[in-house]
């Protein structure tokens, strides 16, 4: 994906999340909460995630190990499928941070050695989603505290709401400027 692309994806994914925080905040709660320990929530993001590192394994290159690739395949294959068992709790939690690493990477890819000023907007954002991506992975558990503050008062989940549905109009803003 380019640039604008990338942006463009960028901003509608955070209008949507502003759109559902603001305008159904019910509905938000109970999905967003239900998915921490949730076996569906759990073998959608974590199965995705892996599947996509997976293959990313699989096109490692000469200088990244690209000699042991087929065993780090199986060896990072049987940590993913063995992790159903022995790590359940909060496995939902830790397949959405191994996701958005992964398209933090690819965001970063397109935005790698881009011109435009403007595009730090979007960068910017990337950090931030990978460094919280890294917490999360690291502490799950912190992700039901959050969800836990986050709708605990209603201003809260509309403030949230609408940074995210802001940031994200500035973003597809930002992308016609490329």
């Amino acid at each position: 994906m380019n640039l604008f692309q990338t942006t463009i994806s960028t901003g509608l994914i955070l209008v949507l999340l502003g759109v559902f925080l603001l305008f159904f905040r019910g509905h938000s709660e109970t999905l967003f909460k239900g998915a921490l320990r949730s076996t569906i929530a759990t073998v959608i993001l974590m199965g995705l995630g892996s599947a996509w590192f997976l293959l990313k394994v699989t096109h490692l290159g000469e200088a990244d190990l690209g000699h042991y690739k087929y065993w780090l395949f199986v060896g990072f294959f049987l940590i993913a499928f063995l992790s159903f068992f022995t790590v359940p709790d909060f496995l939902s939690v830790r397949g959405l941070a191994i996701l958005l690493l992964l398209a933090g990477d690819t965001v970063l890819d397109s935005a790698y050695m881009q011109e435009p000023i403007a595009r730090l907007l979007l960068v910017s954002w990337v950090y931030l989603v990978i460094v919280a991506a890294m917490y999360l992975g690291a502490l799950p558990y912190r992700m039901r505290d959050f969800l836990n503050w986050l709708y605990l008062r209603n201003w809260r989940t509309a403030g949230s709401g609408l940074i995210l549905l802001g940031y994200g109009v500035v973003l597809i803003g930002a992308s016609f400027t490329y």
